[in-house]
């Protein structure tokens, strides 16, 4: 039997991934699926780059706005829940447009991957945190090289979530992450994704990145960040979130305002290009040249 096709659009922060969806859902009749990591949350607009209900041109988003800063929300909790989106859209008759750049959540659908549900130990949580807080992040971050080095290959050493991540996964399961996804890999695809990659020359992509970040400081970045640390008793995983644990820094009085936005830029610089790292891995995605028009990357898909 024929699968359904869903389209699926990544690309590193910035590379222009919701304008292309948008203009390519008005014209296949399609729906998007956000896959980003740090969009599903709420009070979060700014520095996630949420699209705007104006951006969104009347196109119905899914999973974008609908978990609380202080929930925990794990890969296997995206999975199900983008499935049921992807699953909903198609009953209405219209193409499921995947759109994002978490690489984590796009494997977990177009690998089908199943992450178990584990339960996590927050005493040993907090004892990781204070482990990091007492003696830096470098030790932690060793300590999880060691238990799974193929995994800390796309994480950054100052990544403290995806580095807890690891340690904690380990405690809970005595398997590192990398076996559990080649474990998980054996259930059969269910649809037939077609992935595409927005490709900048490295150059202007991170102009781009430079841009968007003194946008989202005039935007008022800064009071985004002093509402929710307001409005949230229990500090928020969350604000760990590229540009949020930043703007922390800067209200608590230990950097300056320029130091936070070259911090911010040169973070979301490095993180872009472990997004493309990341996706050049995965042999089954069609490079688009963001450089082109959108008009031209939407014919490229819909001849794939």
């Amino acid at each position: 039997m024929q699968k359904e096709k869903v389209i699926v659009i990544c690309g590193p922060t910035a590379s222009g991934k919701t304008a292309l969806s948008i203009e390519l859902a008005k014209k296949i009749d399609g729906e998007v699926v956000s896959c980003d990591s740090m969009q599903i949350y709420k009070d979060m607009d700014i520095g996630t780059a949420k699209p705007t209900k104006e951006e969104m041109q009347g196109i119905k988003h899914y999973l974008i706005d609908f978990v609380s800063p202080d929930e925990r929300y794990s890969v296997a909790d995206y999975k199900k829940d983008a499935k049921k989106a992807i699953k909903e859209i198609l009953e209405k008759g219209k193409t499921p447009i995947v759109v994002g750049g978490t690489g984590l959540y796009i494997d977990s659908l177009i690998y089908e991957i199943e992450y178990q549900d584990i339960k996590f130990d927050e005493t040993y949580r907090k004892a990781l945190e204070e482990q990091a807080e007492k003696n830096g992040l470098d030790m932690l971050y060793e300590k999880a090289k060691k238990i799974d080095p193929k995994a800390i290959e796309k994480i950054s050493r100052n990544d403290k979530k995806r580095i807890l991540r690891i340690l904690e996964i380990y405690h809970a399961t005595g398997k590192n992450k990398t076996e559990q996804e080649k474990e998980s890999r054996k259930k059969e695809v269910e649809y037939d994704y077609k992935v595409y990659a927005l490709d900048w020359d490295r150059e202007k992509l991170y102009e781009r990145i430079n841009k968007r970040v003194d946008i989202m400081i005039e935007q008022g970045l800064v009071e985004e960040v002093r509402k929710i640390y307001k409005k949230y008793e229990k500090f928020p995983t969350a604000m760990q979130g590229l540009g949020y644990k930043e703007v922390v820094e800067y209200i608590e009085g230990n950097t300056t305002k320029e130091e936070m936005i070259e911090k911010i830029k040169q973070e979301t610089r490095r993180y872009a290009k472990r997004q493309l790292t990341w996706f050049r891995k995965n042999k089954q995605t069609i490079w688009l040249n963001a450089q082109d028009t959108i008009q031209n990357n939407i014919q490229v898909i819909l001849e794939g």
